[in-house]
């Protein structure tokens, strides 16, 4: 026997619950960082590593269906962490940020610009390494949602600035979108040391990581002394079994250099600071963002392997607005 109803189905939380929300997830983050924790437990990471059997969950962009707490109500929107479903349960909504802004700009903008990626490149740019006009920048994996933004905020103060990239598009998109001064393809230089006194000869204030191994170390020997460098990522040494070393520490002790690791979850409180510095941007147009979206939760996997294939052309975003 078969049933069947026109009515849609509201779905509701439990009258028991409490301090939790019910959401139906809009858009979801393809993030380098989901790949290590789905190799063993991290306990470095804002996120716990991923128990088998269970959803994938990251950054993602949600309206509130339900809630039992008292900060978020029905029809909310909200961006953090939720998982790779359609719907999900936060049990824990007070990392959830409540979007406020989201009439003359993309919802979709919540998973990067305006998001976790966003908030990243103002913190780790301005706070970490305390940047000022005139200095010498450089940025790799520039092209993803992260490096973008650094490249422009540095324009935007006045700093020359170089990225790197893996593709010619890619390299050619730096510079004729997001303003940098230079960029490369790492993947075409035999020497990344000669590439990177090529294009720094006077050698780099600011170096925003984002790649980790040979790059890094090819770094070092050209950090200027009280150089400061913003360790954000290593996507280079996510799928590798065995992490490359690096041998140019002593660069670090020689030239005074300041090299520190961050986490954007320190940041949080400086949140309203930073959507104060950026929403007028994106509105007059002196900031923007390339996304890369594909349609599906079935397609999430391919989404994630695309970040590393370095397929994808700016954020990297999953969306179920049609399911």
């Amino acid at each position: 026997m078969f049933v069947t109803a026109d009515a849609t189905i509201k779905l509701k939380l439990e009258d028991e619950s409490k301090g939790v929300v019910l959401v139906k997830n809009l858009f979801l983050a393809a993030d380098p960082h989901l790949r290590p924790l789905m190799q063993k437990a991290d306990q470095f990471s804002v996120l716990q590593s991923f128990t088998p059997g269970s959803p994938v969950y990251g950054f993602g962009v949600a309206r509130v269906l339900d809630s039992k707490h008292k900060d978020f109500e029905e029809g909310d929107y909200v961006w953090g962490v939720t998982g790779w479903e359609e719907y999900s349960i936060i049990s824990s909504p007070e990392n959830l940020f409540k979007i406020h802004h989201h009439t003359d700009v993309p919802l979709s903008y919540y998973t990067g610009i305006l998001g976790m990626p966003g908030l990243t490149a103002y913190s780790g740019f301005f706070e970490v390494c305390g940047a000022k006009k005139g200095e010498y920048v450089f940025v790799s994996a520039a092209a993803g949602a992260v490096g973008q933004l650094v490249g422009q905020f540095a324009k935007s103060i006045g700093c020359y600035v170089v990225g790197s990239a893996g593709t010619k598009d890619k390299v050619d998109l730096l510079k004729s979108k997001f303003g940098f001064d230079e960029a490369f393809n790492y993947k075409e230089e035999h020497d990344l040391d000669a590439a990177l006194k090529r294009y720094f000869p006077e050698g780099i204030d600011i170096y925003f990581e984002l790649v980790g191994g040979k790059m890094l170390d090819a770094v070092l020997l050209n950090m200027r002394v009280h150089g400061r460098i913003a360790v954000c990522g290593m996507i280079s040494q996510y799928t590798k079994e065995e992490h490359e070393g690096i041998k140019n520490t002593a660069c670090l002790i020689y030239k005074r250099i300041r090299m520190q690791g961050f986490n954007v979850v320190d940041y949080y409180p400086l949140y309203p600071k930073f959507l104060e510095f950026l929403l007028p941007q994106i509105r007059n147009g002196k900031i923007s963002c390339v996304e890369d979206i594909v349609e599906g939760l079935e397609n999430g996997a391919a989404a994630l392997i695309r970040v590393f294939n370095g397929h994808n052309i700016g954020k990297q975003v999953v969306s179920l607005m049609n399911e």
